[in-house]
């Protein structure tokens, strides 16, 4: 009997085996495939990173790849120059004050037309959803003489104010469309309970649309708040390069003169301006795909 069961202990183990030998070889090119992904993304932060840390002299002859071999040069000058010299702090600051509001500003807005899109009847609701979202078509390059011609007119033209205002508009055509798929998603059943209690559409928007639509808010705020950060063109038509008003952008953009002397320090301001961008995807990381995934099930 004994010796029945080890037989039969041994057989599911070598069937067990079996399973996850043929599952992994099953999935290896999909791994592979993964591996070599990530390496062709991440080499050349890898490289950005290192060539940070090297002489002027050193990045301007030789590749990055080369600083580890001896003897090691490594040197804090290109962040102490970029920091202190390039009016990096202050367009750091205006950096935030650029992208948080340009963040929050479309997400408030495209939440109300989404819920009014997806939950309320109202005249021509498709044709004007369809509208909205048709404007992703519209090149952004297209609009950059009229908006810039409206500010300069309204006296908007080098403000955080217009700026705002110009991101809202760019923003709103994707930041509808993606929550009103969300909400549109959403157990009619839910809102249904809620009006028969006496909810107003104010009340079940706050109360249940918003609270359940976490994940597509999160994905959308990731969006909007990287593109933004890494704006540039935007940022030098309507803000210019005011050193009060310029983000790290266009201070970045400054750094190389005419003569291409000092493009060195791009190494370590792009690696600066990078860091926020990476600590907002990695803490919100865990709403990203489930938000893009919502948004794409139902049109």
């Amino acid at each position: 009997m004994a010796t029945t069961t080890t037989a039969l202990a041994r057989r599911a183990k070598e069937g067990t085996f079996t399973q996850r030998l043929a599952r992994f070889l099953s999935g290896a090119p999909v791994h592979v495939a993964l591996l070599l992904i990530s390496l062709i993304w991440i080499v050349p932060s890898v490289g950005l990173l290192v060539s940070s840390f090297r002489p002027a002299a050193l990045v301007a002859t030789t590749g990055w790849w080369t600083a580890f071999t001896t003897p090691f040069q490594f040197t804090l000058q290109n962040y102490q120059q970029v920091l202190t010299a390039n009016n990096m702090g202050t367009s750091f600051v205006n950096s935030l004050f650029v992208a948080i509001p340009a963040t929050v500003i479309p997400i408030m807005v495209a939440a109300f037309a989404a819920y009014a899109f997806a939950w309320m009847d109202f005249p021509g609701r498709n044709l004007l959803f369809v509208t909205v979202v048709g404007l992703l078509v519209v090149p952004l390059q297209m609009t950059l003489i009229p908006v810039l011609r409206l500010f300069n007119s309204t006296h908007l033209t080098g403000t955080f104010l217009g700026i705002w205002l110009a991101h809202t508009g760019y923003g709103l055509p994707f930041a509808v469309y993606l929550l009103r798929n969300f909400f549109g998603a959403l157990p009619r059943e839910m809102f249904e309970s809620a009006y028969l209690d006496g909810a107003t559409p104010f009340t079940a928007f706050f109360r249940l649309a918003l609270p359940t639509s976490v994940p597509a808010l999160a994905s959308l705020a990731i969006f909007q708040f990287m593109w933004v950060w890494n704006d540039l063109l935007v940022a030098l038509i309507y803000l210019g390069g005011t050193p009060t008003v310029a983000p790290m952008t266009v201070t970045i953009s400054n750094l190389v003169n005419s003569l291409g002397q000092g493009w060195q320090l791009l190494t370590a301001a792009a690696f600066i301006s990078m860091l926020l961008p990476l600590i907002v995807f990695l803490t919100m990381q865990r709403y990203f795909v489930r938000g893009i995934l919502a948004g794409s099930v139902k049109g």
